[in-house]
């Protein structure tokens, strides 16, 4: 059966689309699969196809991210989402007794919703309310502190068309429109989130600062949000103060001035000009002093194979640059001297990482890198003549093959 979701859906489809950059429109996924999940009260095959429509993509894409949030449900839900918490804390606490009683009471399991339609039953791991426990929600709604009893009186009101009072947050309405705020539209019910309060260990931390007078520095909560354009001309503003605030850089001065017998003036005679200053900050940067390095300053290589690191392991010498070569083989390396005061002969570097290379070839699918056939034969054969030349039998052939 083929769904055709309607005009205000395909809407407000292009309006979430619209809140995200052209090249990022996939960015719009998660709230259209809430959105197609308020028209139908699941994800259907229908609403993975339309997502994949109006985002260019295909149902394998979309589907790989609808199976991956528990959120959106693949099967049709009731009207009323009830999860209660059996996670660590909660269970120590009763959950999995209000879990179990719950499901005696509606006889129905997990995931699975009763025959008149209205209430689907899950367990959660955690619903993040471990200071309330045990919790239950009702279309992620908070029901705080509940037992078997409360939850029982819990799901008979609404069974009965009542809407019970969550314990924090606002009025509850059904998973459908829970779906469409979710997808981010905004609850159009008269009051429907004048209701409710945070809840008393949510607010003990505020509690406590007013109590020991714990406050923000200089913090003004009437303090206006500015727009982006005015921030982004406060922030012109800043920046050209700053500019204007910045000392005049000092040039320096030529050559010192000799006296009348050729002698350099000495530095602050009247109406002779000293040496020159050294340039403050903004003048020309100061050479780098020698580091004794042999090489020239270039760029070294990021990255290097396992194979080359091994190679420079085992053969440390072999990354001694020439000091009379134009190019380096390692920049920025030292050239170590000896006892004697003589630097060791100069060695290829590129050379020795290639024998590494060859002589650590890397593994295949079948065997492990050195585990190569034709050494074992090697060695089989060698012993074999070994044994066979000497006499010996098998233990004696044993351990000379050991010895090998």
């Amino acid at each position: 059966m083929t769904t055709t979701f309607t005009d205000e859906t395909r809407e407000r489809a292009r309006e979430i689309i619209a809140r995200y950059p052209a090249d990022r429109s996939r960015s719009a996924l998660l709230p259209l699969l809430h959105l197609v999940q308020a028209e139908e009260g699941y994800v259907s095959p229908a609403g993975v196809a339309f997502c994949a429509e109006v985002l260019g993509l295909n149902k394998a894409q979309v589907g790989a991210v609808a199976t991956f949030y528990t959120m959106y449900k693949r099967k049709p839900t009731g009207d009323f989402l009830v999860s209660v918490c059996t996670n660590t804390m909660c269970n120590v606490l009763g959950g999995q007794e209000v879990y179990d009683t719950l499901a005696e009471h509606l006889g129905v399991g997990h995931d699975e919703t009763t025959a008149d339609g209205t209430i689907t039953l899950e367990h959660a791991e955690c619903l993040a309310a471990c200071d309330y426990g045990p919790v239950m929600t009702v279309n992620y709604d908070f029901f705080d502190g509940v037992d078997a009893s409360t939850a029982v009186g819990v799901v008979d009101e609404l069974r009965a068309g009542g809407r019970p009072m969550p314990t924090r947050g606002a009025r509850l309405c059904t998973l459908k429109e829970m779906a469409v705020q979710l997808a981010g539209f905004a609850d159009e019910r008269d009051g429907a989130v004048a209701d409710g309060g945070p809840g008393e260990p949510t607010l003990r931390g505020l509690r406590l600062a007013q109590q020991h007078g714990v406050s923000v520095p200089g913090f003004d909560p009437n303090t206006p949000i500015r727009s982006k354009a005015e921030a982004d001309k406060a922030a012109a503003e800043a920046k050209a103060k700053a500019e204007a605030a910045k000392p005049a850089p000092v040039e320096a001065s030529a050559a010192p001035v000799k006296g009348g017998d050729g002698a350099s003036a000495p530095t602050g005679a009247a109406g002779v000009a000293g040496p020159a200053k050294p340039a403050d900050a903004t003048g020309p940067a100061k050479p780098a002093e020698a580091s004794g390095s042999t090489t020239r300053d270039v760029k070294a290589p990021d990255d290097k194979s396992p194979q080359v690191r091994t190679a420079e392991t085992r053969q440390p010498d072999a990354t001694v640059p020439d000091v009379n070569s134009a190019a380096s083989d390692a920049p920025g390396t030292k050239v170590p001297a000896d006892r004697t005061g003589t630097a060791p002969q100069a060695g290829d570097a590129r050379a020795a990482e290639a024998a590494g290379v060859a002589a650590n070839a890397p593994a295949g699918d079948g065997k492990p890198a050195g585990d190569e056939a034709g050494a074992q034969e090697r060695n089989l054969t060698e012993a074999k003549a070994g044994t066979d030349a000497d006499g010996a039998g098998p233990a004696d052939a044993n351990e000379t093959g050991a010895q090998k």
